[in-house]
Parts: structure tokens; C-alpha cells; sequence
């Protein structure tokens, strides 16, 4: 049973990813327990929750607010996302069914559309569902449960600091292609890791990349 700091930690999360409370926003829990009619503690443990998650920056003499994140943490991200992606798509490659590969398949070439129709929102949206449906399938929850958190930090990073890398999305689809060979094919699991794992790692350096030739850098 869900418990008040639960329900807190819930409904304030659940604004920060939506961006109903965007990056530097700040979260008065005075205010908070008069609009929910529930007391400061639970709002109290929920923030703790969300700073121990990065989510939230406690400020001594200020207050709470919503975290800030900058090119250098979607760096930091991409490399943790590499690491544990790779991993559970190796571990995923036995569970894959038939119609999970149909689906990444369908979805892949749906990206290649929404490209060609010049809609990137589409394409980062199906992009996301490309790689959940395989690392969904990892017989591992608490890792599933880290992607998704990672994943979600993702998201909310790209919202605060747009990253991008000119053609990298064309080659992320064929490598979305060579992956699935892959899977449909039973590699071996070390191959599958290190596939998954440098799909991550080639945007990353093709934003690096990117970065460079603008005058700025990733951390």
C-alpha cells in the first residue's frame, strides 16, 4: 500500500518528467501541502527521494528546486545507458520472441519514415519504444528498472539541453538493423553487448564530435 511519501514522491516526479515543473523550478512544500492538503513531512522524504535520484537539488537557505542539467550530463548518461543497455540486451537475446522482433523491425523502419517526413519528435519517440521493447525482455528487474530511470533522465536532459549530431540518425537506424541481425541470428551474447553498447557509445561520439566543431565540449 502506497504510502503519503509515495504518493508525494509520485505526483512531484511525474511533473518533473512531464515538464509541468521544468529545470530551476522551485518546489515550496508549504505551498505543495496546501495544494494537496497533505503535511510537510511526507513532502520532506519525498525530496530527499528525488535528490538522492539527481531529480531535485536542495539548496541550504534556499530551498529545493528542479535540477539543471547541461551537455555534460546527457554525456555522463549515454556512457551509464551504454553500459547497462548492452548488458541487458545481451541478456534479453533468449527471451526475444518472435513478435518483439517484428515489432523493433516495424518501428525501425517507421524511424526511416518519420526522417524522411522531417519529424524528429516522432523519431525519438519510436527510437525510445525501439529499445524498450528489446531491454523490456532482460530477466533482470532491478536492471530494467535502472534503464528505465536512465532513460527517463535522458528524456528531461534532452528537453533542458538539446544535443544534436547532424546524419547521426541515419546511422543509428542501420544500426538498429545490424542489431536485430544479430538477435534474430542468436550471436553470441558477448557480440550482442558490445553492438548495443557502441550504438550508445557512436552517438555519443558523434555528439562530442559535433560539439567540438561548434567551440563548445561534453564533460
Amino acid at each position: 500500500m502506497a504510502t503519503r511519501t509515495d504518493v508525494c514522491y509520485e505526483l512531484l516526479k511525474g511533473r518533473i518528467l512531464d515538464g509541468t515543473y521544468g529545470p530551476g523550478h522551485r518546489l515550496v512544500i508549504d505551498q505543495l501541502g496546501r495544494e494537496h492538503n497533505i503535511s510537510t513531512i511526507p513532502w520532506r522524504e519525498s525530496l530527499r527521494r528525488l535528490e538522492a535520484e539527481g531529480w531535485v537539488e536542495i539548496i541550504p537557505n534556499v530551498g529545493a528546486r528542479v535540477a539543471t542539467f547541461d551537455e555534460g550530463e546527457w554525456a555522463r548518461t549515454m556512457r551509464l545507458l551504454a553500459r547497462l543497455e548492452g548488458l541487458a540486451t545481451a541478456l534479453a537475446s533468449d527471451e526475444l520472441t518472435e513478435a518483439d522482433l517484428a515489432d523493433a523491425r516495424r518501428m525501425n523502419r517507421e524511424m526511416r519514415e518519420a526522417l524522411a517526413d522531417f519529424d524528429p519528435m516522432r523519431f525519438t519517440q519510436l527510437n525510445r519504444q525501439f529499445h524498450t521493447v528489446i531491454f523490456h525482455r532482460a530477466p533482470d528487474k532491478h536492471l530494467i528498472a535502472l534503464l528505465d530511470t536512465e532513460w527517463a533522465r535522458l528524456d528531461f536532459i534532452r528537453r533542458s539541453a538539446f544535443t544534436h549530431a547532424p546524419g547521426r540518425a541515419v546511422e543509428s537506424v542501420a544500426e538498429h538493423e545490424a542489431l536485430l541481425d544479430l538477435l534474430e541470428a542468436h550471436a553470441d551474447a558477448d557480440t550482442i553487448e558490445t553492438a548495443a553498447r557502441q550504438h550508445k557509445l557512436n552517438t555519443l561520439e558523434a555528439v562530442t564530435r559535433h560539439a567540438e566543431a561548434r567551440g563548445t565540449a561534453l564533460a
